[in-house]
C-alpha cells in the first residue's frame, strides 16, 4: 500500500520537514501527525531505535510593528511562540507515552508506520521558534546572528531582558530559532550525530546547576570542539572538571568555521551522501509500494535500517569505497562476472558485503535478480565464516555501473549473532562455486578516517 506524507502546512513547516527529511531519512520522519481525536500531535514526529523527536513550529509576526515597545512586544512573543508550545509539547509527550495511536491524517485512516518502543523510549521535545530573528539582531550590536539566548536552570529564574529564553533543567526542551535551526540539521544530517549531541546537551543539563548559551549554534559548535579521546565522543561538560555552572558566549561558531579541519570536514563530506541516496531510494519505494519485499518493511530490522544507523563520517568512508571498488571493476569483463569487496562499519560486529554483477546477455531480469539475490546470500554467509565477530552482515548488490547505466539494487540483513555449525557448514559448502575470499588476488585494506581531516 503506497503512503502518502504531509510535507507541512506552512512555509517554515516544510522548510522543516525538508531538513528532517534529510537528518533522519524518509523512513524516520513525518510531519503532521494526528492523534486519536483527530488533533494535530505535533509539527513533525521523528523516530529511530529508542528516541524519539517531536517538533513543534511556530511564527509570530508581532515583532514586524517595529514602533511597539520592545519589552512588551518580547513577552507577546515568548508567550505565543515558546511558553505556550512547552505546555503543548508536554502534553504530545503524555500521550505518545499512554501508549496510544498516531495517525498521518485527520482521518485517522494511516496509522504511524514505525513501532515506538514504549517501555524504553527517549522522547526529546523541540520548538522551532520563528519571527524574532531581525528585532533580537537589532536590539543589541553585540548579537551577531539574531539567534536567542538560552539557558537551563531552575524554574523562576527567568532572565530580565528579551530575546533571552529560561527553560526547566528538570524536563528539558530543546529551543531551536530561525537562524540555527538549518545549522543544526545539516551538521548534525544523521541521526546517530543528531542523537548524540542532543543526550550530551541533556546530560550536561542534568549535571550542571544551570547551563547557558547564545545561541544553539555557540552550543554545537563548543561541542564540536571539545572531544575526548579515551570515550571516543564529544562533549560539552568535561567529565574531570568540577563545576556547577557553564556559560558559552559568542563567537564559537565563527571559530569554527574558520578552522581548516573544519573545512576540509565539508568538502569531504560531500561524497558520503552516496550512502543517503541508497537508503532514500528504497525508502521512497517503500512509501509508494513498488518495494520488492517479502516482509514490513517499516517494522522490524532491515539492511536499509542497519545503514542508516551509521554516522556521518563513516557514512564518508563507505561511500569512498563504494567508488573505488567500482572503477576497479575490470574494463574487459568476461560475460558472467562478480566482484564482492568486504567494508567495516562503525559498530565493530557488523560488516557490510559490497556485490557488483555483470552478464552480458539478461533475457529475464526477475530471474537474473533472483539469481543476484542468492548469490549476496552466499556472499554474506561467507563473510561470517570469514569474519567469526560479526553479528551482523548487511548485504548490498547492484548491476556492475561500468556496463548499467540504469541500475537497481538488492539488500540483505544476515543476522547471525547466533551461528551453528550446520550454518557454517552450509555457506561453507554454497560458497564452494561461488569461491568468495578464494581469490588469489584478494587484497586487504587498512582505512582509517577522522570526523575532522587533519
Amino acid at each position: 500500500m503506497a503512503i502518502q506524507k504531509a510535507k507541512g502546512q506552512t512555509r517554515t513547516e516544510r522548510l522543516l520537514s525538508a531538513l528532517c527529511d534529510q537528518t533522519f531519512l524518509k523512513l524516520w520522519s513525518y510531519a503532521n501527525p494526528f492523534n486519536e481525536d483527530g488533533k494535530e500531535l505535533c509539527d513533525l514526529i521523528a523516530i529511530f531505535e529508542n528516541h524519539l523527536f517531536i517538533f513543534f513550529d511556530r511564527e509570530c509576526s508581532v515583532f514586524d510593528d517595529a514602533s511597539k515597545d520592545v519589552l512588551l512586544t518580547w513577552e507577546r512573543w515568548r508567550k505565543r511562540v515558546i511558553d505556550k508550545q512547552i505546555i503543548t509539547a508536554r502534553g504530545a509527550e503524555k500521550y505518545i507515552r499512554s501508549g496510544k495511536p498516531v495517525f498521518l491524517d485527520a482521518k485517522k485512516t494511516i496509522q504511524l508506520p514505525l513501532e515506538i518502543p514504549f517501555d524504553k523510549v527517549s522522547i526529546h521535545k523541540i520548538i522551532v521558534a520563528h519571527g524574532a530573528a531581525n528585532a533580537c539582531k537589532g536590539f543589541s550590536e553585540e548579537n551577531m546572528s539574531g539567534s536567542l539566548m538560552v539557558s537551563y536552570g531552575e524554574p523562576g529564574d527567568d532572565l530580565p531582558f528579551p530575546f533571552a529564553v529560561h527553560l526547566d533543567k528538570a524536563d528539558p526542551v530543546h529551543v531551536f530559532d530561525s537562524y540555527n535551526l538549518s545549522i543544526v540539521l545539516k551538521e548534525l544530517d544523521t541521526f546517530y550525530d543528531f542523537v548524540s549531541y542532543i543526550s550530551v546537551k541533556e546530560k550536561a543539563i542534568n549535571e550542571l546547576d544551570g547551563l547557558s548559551f547564545c545561541g544553539e549554534e555557540e552550543l554545537l559548535a563548543y561541542y564540536f570542539m571539545h572531544f575526548d579521546e579515551d570515550e571516543n565522543m564529544h562533549f560539552i561538560k568535561d567529565k574531570n572538571e568540577t563545576c556547577n555552572f557553564m556559560s558559552i558566549d559568542q563567537g564559537f561558531w565563527v571559530k569554527l568555521g574558520e578552522h581548516d579541519q573544519y573545512k576540509r570536514k565539508k568538502i569531504e563530506d560531500q561524497v558520503s551522501y552516496l550512502w543517503d541516496d541508497f537508503i532514500q531510494r528504497t525508502c521512497q519505494n517503500a512509501f509508494d509500494g513498488t518495494l520488492i519485499c517479502d516482509r514490513d518493511f517499516f517494522k522490524g530490522p532491515s539492511a536499509i535500517y542497519e545503514m542508516a544507523k551509521e554516522p556521518r563520517f563513516v557514512r564518508r568512508a563507505l561511500s569512498k569505497h563504494i567508488i573505488q571498488v567500482i572503477k576497479s571493476f575490470p574494463d574487459n569483463a568476461a560475460p558472467i562476472t562478480r566482484h564482492i569487496s568486504f567494508m567495516p562499519s562503525f559498530y565493530k560486529d557488523k560488516g557490510y558485503m559490497f556485490l557488483q554483477f555483470y552478464k552480458d546477455k539478461i533475457t529475464n531480469y526477475a530471474e537474473y535478480r533472483l539469481v543476484r539475490q542468492k548469490m549476496l546470500e552466499i556472499a554474506c554467509g561467507a563473510t561470517k565464516n570469514k569474519f567469526p565477530h560479526l553479528n551482523k552482515v548487511v548485504g548490498i548488490a547492484i548491476d556492475a555501473p561500468k556496463y548499467q547505466e540504469d541500475n537497481s539494487e538488492d539488500f540483505l540483513l544476515l543476522n547471525c549473532e547466533e551461528w551453528t555449525d550446520e550454518d557454517r557448514r552450509c555457506y561453507e559448502e554454497a560458497n564452494k562455486l561461488m569461491g568468495f575470499y578464494k581469490s588469489p588476488s584478494l587484497k586487504m585494506t587498512a582505512i582509517k578516517t577522522n570526523e575532522f581531516p587533519n
